[in-house]
């Protein structure tokens, strides 16, 4: 199995995952792919039973290359945010469309996508808009595809779980629209399994929505949270065009602003789906989000 931006979190994690399986006889050995040498020591680190290349996404003698002897190629790579030195065009279609080519070229049966709820190709939004497209290439593609549409990924060590617990722990928490958005986030063990029975299926190529079980405003994932934690914040009002403006603003004047109109639209999105299709298609079981924001947010106590 070829791991692209296997430096990631869930990258990482997907390592340490096929490395406990290999220990015991049932998983394959993991090559995995990184963009630097930097992130190919991160990734030795781990001391997983994986190769480790440093390879251009959208370079496809390299990416056949790595893929070689792979059963299955798990594409990690994509951005929330542009950045002068990163756009979406290239960060995934422009890969999207090297894995497609260097999958056939290596005899890959098999290709896992991670994308977000939301993406279309028609999509007003930019990010959304450009995921679509990238799943249209890969499961257009001769190889099949499983394409993951996911929401937010929480558990331990996961950036998401940071700031959860974050707000949790303050007195009062800016939220845009009140937290008026709706989440759905998933456990990340559960995104694991996912991604592992996705890269067994003999089906076709498919997209699934999988989320988690309960979708909530992000107000009360909040509160859920803090209660956890016998805290009760109170949650102060951001305007959404108060927030659209510190978008548009540091998109004028900073080379990688912390915000972006695209990404507070991602962020801002309603995710309210029925995962059971996806679950029924990979055999999968999700983690209750009581046991899951236990898991995330008590760890981070402890610790």
């Amino acid at each position: 199995m070829l791991i692209t931006g296997a430096n990631g979190h869930l990258g990482r994690r997907l390592l340490r995952r096929v490395a406990e399986r290999s220990a015991l006889g049932t998983g394959p050995v993991t090559r995995a792919a990184v963009r630097s040498t930097q992130a190919a020591a991160s990734v030795r680190a781990l001391e997983t039973p994986s190769d480790c290349v440093v390879v251009d996404y959208r370079d496809v003698d390299a990416l056949t290359r790595a893929a070689e002897g792979c059963h299955a190629i798990v594409h990690l790579v994509g951005i929330l945010k542009e950045s002068s030195g990163t756009r979406y065009r290239e960060a995934h279609e422009s890969t999207a469309q090297a894995i497609a080519v260097a999958a056939e070229k290596a005899g890959v049966r098999r290709i896992v996508y991670l994308s977000i709820l939301g993406a279309k190709a028609d999509s007003k939004n930019a990010c959304l808009a450009s995921k679509g497209r990238a799943e249209a290439i890969l499961l257009g593609g001769a190889v099949p595809t499983t394409v993951l549409r996911l929401p937010m990924v929480l558990g331990p060590g996961e950036p998401a779980a940071f700031a959860l617990r974050a707000q949790a722990m303050r007195r009062l928490v800016p939220l845009v629209r009140g937290g008026a958005s709706r989440e759905q986030p998933i456990d990340t063990e559960d995104v694991t399994a996912a991604v592992l029975a996705a890269a067994a299926l003999q089906t076709p190529g498919m997209g699934l929505d999988l989320a988690g079980p309960e979708s909530l405003t992000r107000r009360e994932l909040v509160l859920r949270a803090a209660a956890l934690v016998n805290r009760r914040p109170s949650i102060v009002r951001l305007p959404l065009a108060l927030a659209i403006g510190f978008a548009l603003l540091g998109e004028r004047v900073l080379s990688n602003p912390p915000l972006t109109r695209p990404m507070l639209e991602v962020l801002e999105h309603d995710d309210a789906i029925d995962p059971s299709p996806a679950c029924r298609a990979l055999g999968l079981a999700l983690t209750p989000l009581e046991e899951t924001l236990r898991r995330c947010i008590l760890a981070q106590v402890r610790a």
